[in-house]
């Protein structure tokens, strides 16, 4: 069962109906710790402030739950867009710490084109960084949806799966054993991101999403 976490943000029905057009119908979205303690996958999706994001999953009791499921339990995760900013130690955006899952920290834009506007908006490439373990089509060229005003900086660059150029390259998705993130918005990226959902539904066995 694929659980996306319900903690008051994110775009969830987006996520689940599309997983019902690549007809994946084992996916539930819910707060509840018995549901997730049962999950086999997770997704982490998110859209807001950090410090906001943070204290929702508290609020809602859901920080053990999920340090238990990522990072005991090796579950695969998936982190979007604010869920992948959460997986960070510490954001500048505000004063919470982070689950603390990467050893990184998300960091305002700071970008020397006047042309470029903030927060990043619209449609972007992905290029690979290391040998993706996402395993997409090379010979496509993926790009996907992106809404944000903060990124993630990795420290450790094994950790980078692939990088986005907006007046610089970032790090747009990253993964550690179970655990991916990606900036964009698979559920608004159309057949870009039912592909990307779709590699890693079919294969179970496989860590990540």
């Amino acid at each position: 069962m694929i659980v996306v976490v319900d903690y008051g943000l994110g775009n969830l029905q987006s996520i689940k109906n599309m997983f019902k057009r690549i007809d994946v119908d084992d996916v539930v979205i819910s707060s509840d710790k018995n549901v997730i303690e049962k999950a086999s996958k997770l997704i982490l999706p998110g859209v807001g402030a950090f410090d906001v994001g943070m204290k929702h999953l508290e609020e809602y009791g859901l920080k053990n739950v999920l340090n238990r499921k990522a990072l005991v339990e090796k579950v695969p995760v998936l982190g979007i867009c604010l869920g992948m900013q959460l997986m960070t130690r510490e954001s500048e955006e505000g004063k919470e710490k982070g689950l603390g899952w990467f050893d990184a920290k998300t960091v305002k834009f700071n970008l020397n084109d006047t042309k470029l506007k903030i927060p990043h908006m619209g449609w972007n490439y992905i290029r690979e960084a290391n040998n993706s373990e996402l395993k997409l089509d090379p010979k496509k060229k993926y790009r996907f949806y992106f809404v944000h005003s903060y990124r993630v900086k990795c420290a450790n660059s094994a950790d980078v799966l692939y990088t986005t150029n907006y007046g610089y390259e970032f790090h747009s998705a990253i993964k550690k054993d179970n655990l991916i993130g990606v900036q964009f918005h698979p559920e608004k990226s159309l057949h870009f991101g039912m592909d990307l959902s779709l590699i890693h539904i079919s294969e179970p066995t496989r860590p990540g999403i």
